[in-house]
C-alpha cells in the first residue's frame, strides 16, 4: 500500500474506492492467475482469499467468483484480494486437482521451490507475491471429485499463540458444524502462511464429488462475508447462521492398504463408535480385502465417495468432538456479568409494580392446584423465583452467571422470600430425574448455544405429567442495537450502543437466532414426546400494557407443554 492509499500488487495499481480485475503474474511470469482486487476508501487490513488450489473443488471457485462480483467496495475498510483459481491450468484442462505437468498436490509442497517442478514453482510464486501483502488469509475448498464431506473448517494451529487465536476466531464465524485445528506447519498453503508469515489463516470445506450447487457457493460466500465483518474489513452486519462449529480433535485419516472397491457403511456427519465397522474394501469377486474399523468415538468429516480406492489413498477421516473448547458460554456469562449490577434494582422495582400482578395472573392460568416444586431456569436476578415463592411454592432459581445469583439471593432476602438460588448451566442441570412439578423460564432460550439440549434436560427433571412453561420471543428477527422503539427511561437506552451491539454480536453466533420461533420450539418439543403442547401469542398484550421501563417491544409467546 502506498502513502496515498493506492494498493500495489504486481502490475495492479488500485486507487481507494476502486475495483480491478485481470490476471496476476507469479513465479517470474510463468503463471497468470485470475484476480479481483477491491480497495476500500477507508484504510485497513488486507484479506487474501484464494480458491482452486485443488482444481476440481468447484464450490470454492464459484464462491470466489461470486465474491468478486458482489462485494461492495464502498463497504470495505482496507483491501480484499481474491484469486479465483490458483491451479488454473489443471482447472481449464479438467485434469483433476493435481499439477497438470508434475501430478503433485499443490497443498503439500509449500514453501515450494523456484527451481522445482510445476507445482513447487507455483507454490514459490504464491509465497513471494501473495503472502507479503496479506494480513489475513481465507482458502476456499470442497471435496475433490471422489470425496464426500460434512461442511467444516480448518484453522492454522502451528504458529504463534496470537496467530492461532485469531485463526480460530475466524473459523468460529463459519456456518458449519465442525472446526479442526491443523497440526501441520508446512506443505499446505494456509498452514505455511500462518507458520512462516504469521498470517491468521483458515480453510473452508463445503461440497464435494466434483460438483457444486448455488446453495453451497452462497453459503461459502456468506461465510467469507461474516469473517470480513468480524475482522472489521467489511462494514456490514453479520448474517445469522444455522451452526456454530464445535472443535473436532484427534483426527484419524484411514487409508487403503491396497487397490479395491470401497463400500462405506456411513456418511459424512454420522457419529461413530470405537470398534464399529465403517466400511470395507473388496475385490472384483466380492472377497473382503480390508475392513475399516473406528478407532475412537467421533464424527465422520469426509470419506471416499467413489467406488474405487487405491493403495495408500484415503478411505475415511473422523475425529472426536470436543465441547470443552466452545467459548460461547464464557462470552455470554461475561456479558451478563457486566449487566448484572443493574438487574437487582430493576427486578425489585418490577416486583413492586403492577406488572408483577399481571405476571402472577398469567402464570397461574397454567399451574395446577397446591404447593408445587418449581424450577426457574435462567432466573437472572430472581424475579420469577421470588414471585412464585410469594405465591406459596417451593422454588429454586438457577443461572449460569454467578453475579446474577449473588444479586438474586440479596433480593430474595430483602423480599423475605423463602427460595434458593444455584449457579447452574441451563443446558445441563445438576438435578435428579423427575424432581420438579414445573420448569419455568423467561427470556432465556434465545441466549442458549444448544436450546434443543436444554429442552431435553428440562423435560428430564420434570415429573411425569409435569409442566414446562417458557416465555420467550423470536429475538433472532430483531436488531438489539436499534433501541428507537423503546422509551427513554428504558434499561437498553441506558446501557449504551456498545453494550447492545455486543449483545447483537453474541446473538448472531447462536443457531437459535436463525430459527423461526416458536415454530421451531413446537417441532423440537414435539419430537421430544411431550403429551400436550400449546402456544399463546398474546402475552405481550396482557403484560406490557404501558410503555415504561419494563416494556418489551418484541412479541412474547408462551409455550406450555406437559411431560408424557
Amino acid at each position: 500500500m502506498s502513502e496515498n492509499g493506492i494498493f500495489q500488487l504486481g502490475t495492479f495499481s488500485v486507487r481507494p474506492g476502486e475495483k480491478a480485475s485481470g490476471f496476476l503474474s507469479v513465479a517470474d511470469g510463468e503463471f497468470q492467475l485470475p484476480v479481483t482486487i477491491l480497495n476500500g476508501e477507508e484504510p485497513g487490513k488486507t484479506v487474501l482469499i484464494t480458491a482452486g488450489i485443488h482444481a476440481e473443488e468447484y464450490v470454492g471457485i464459484q464462491a470466489a467468483v461470486e465474491l468478486a462480483d458482489r462485494l461492495k467496495t464502498e463497504k470495505i475498510a482496507g483491501t480484499v484480494v481474491i484469486v479465483k483459481v490458483i491451479n488454473r491450468e489443471a482447472f481449464e484442462n479438467r485434469s483433476g486437482s493435481f499439477g497438470y505437468e508434475d501430478g503433485k498436490n499443490l497443498n503439500r509442497v509449500f514453501p515450494g521451490n523456484r527451481e522445482g517442478t510445476q507445482m513447487e514453482r507455483l507454490a514459490w510464486g504464491i509465497e513471494k507475491e501473495l503472502f507479503p501483502i496479506a494480513d489475513y488469509y481465507i482458502d476456499l475448498h470442497s471435496g475433490d471429485s471422489y470425496e464426500q464431506l460434512a461442511p467444516y473448517v480448518y484453522y492454522a494451529g502451528q504458529a504463534s499463540e496470537e496467530t492461532v487465536k485469531i485463526s480460530r476466531e475466524m473459523a468460529q464465524q463459519v456456518d458449519v458444524p465442525y472446526m479442526v485445528c491443523s497440526t501441520v506447519a508446512k506443505g499446505g498453503c494456509y498452514n505455511y502462511a500462518a507458520y512462516a508469515y504469521g498470517i491468521p489463516s483458515i480453510l473452508i470445506e463445503r461440497g464435494g464429488m466434483g460438483a457444486w450447487t448455488r446453495e453451497e457457493s452462497h453459503s461459502t460466500r456468506r461465510d467469507v462475508r461474516n469473517i470480513l465483518c468480524h475482522l472489521g474489513v467489511y462494514l456490514g452486519q453479520k448474517d445469522y447462521r444455522i451452526y456454530y462449529p464445535l472443535e473436532v480433535r484427534d483426527i484419524i485419516y484411514q487409508s487403503a492398504s491396497q487397490n479395491g472397491l470401497w463400500y462405506p457403511n456411513k456418511m459424512p456427519g454420522d457419529m461413530i463408535r470405537a470398534g464399529e465397522v465403517l466400511g470395507m474394501v473388496k475385490d472384483y469377486q466380492g472377497h473382503i480385502l480390508e475392513v475399516a474399523y473406528g478407532e475412537n468415538d467421533g464424527v465422520i468429516l469426509y470419506q471416499t465417495g467413489s467406488l474405487q480406492v487405491e493403495e495408500s489413498g484415503p478411505m475415511i477421516a473422523y475425529g472426536k468432538i470436543s465441547r470443552e473448547k466452545d467459548n460461547r458460554k464464557e462470552r455470554i456469562t461475561n456479558y451478563w456479568t457486566k449487566r448484572s449490577s443493574g438487574f437487582k434494582e430493576q427486578r425489585k422495582a418490577e416486583l413492586h409494580d403492577p406488572i408483577a400482578e399481571r405476571w402472577q395472573e398469567e402464570i397461574e392460568k397454567y399451574l395446577p392446584q397446591g404447593n408445587l416444586r418449581i424450577l426457574d431456569v435462567g432466573c437472572g436476578a430472581g424475579f420469577f423465583t421470588i414471585l412464585l415463592s410469594k405465591m406459596g411454592h417451593e422454588v429454586t432459581g438457577t443461572d449460569l452467571t454467578p453475579d446474577m445469583i449473588r444479586y438474586a439471593r440479596e433480593l430474595a432476602e430483602e423480599e423475605n422470600a423463602g427460595c434458593q438460588f444455584l449457579i447452574m448451566d441451563g443446558e445441563s442441570l445438576d438435578f435428579e430425574d423427575e424432581t420438579f412439578d414445573v420448569v419455568i423460564s423467561r427470556n432465556l432460550t434465545w441466549t442458549l448455544p444448544d436450546t434443543a439440549r436444554a429442552y431435553k434436560d428440562w423435560l428430564r427433571v420434570l415429573k411425569k405429567g409435569g409442566i414446562l412453561l417458557n416465555f420467550d420471543a423470536n429475538y433472532g428477527a430483531v436488531n438489539f442495537a436499534d433501541t428507537s422503539k423503546l422509551p427513554k427511561n428504558h434499561t437498553h437506552n441506558k446501557l449504551g450502543l456498545d453494550m447492545m451491539a455486543e449483545c447483537e454480536e453474541i446473538k448472531r453466533q447462536l443457531p437459535i437466532s436463525s430459527r423461526v420461533r416458536p415454530a421451531w420450539d413446537v417441532e423440537t418439543l414435539g419430537n421430544l414426546g411431550v403429551e400436550q403442547l400449546s402456544v399463546d401469542f398474546g402475552v405481550s398484550r396482557k403484560i406490557y400494557t404501558v410503555k415504561d421501563e419494563f416494556y418489551n417491544p418484541d412479541a412474547l409467546f408462551a409455550l406450555f407443554a406437559v411431560k408424557a
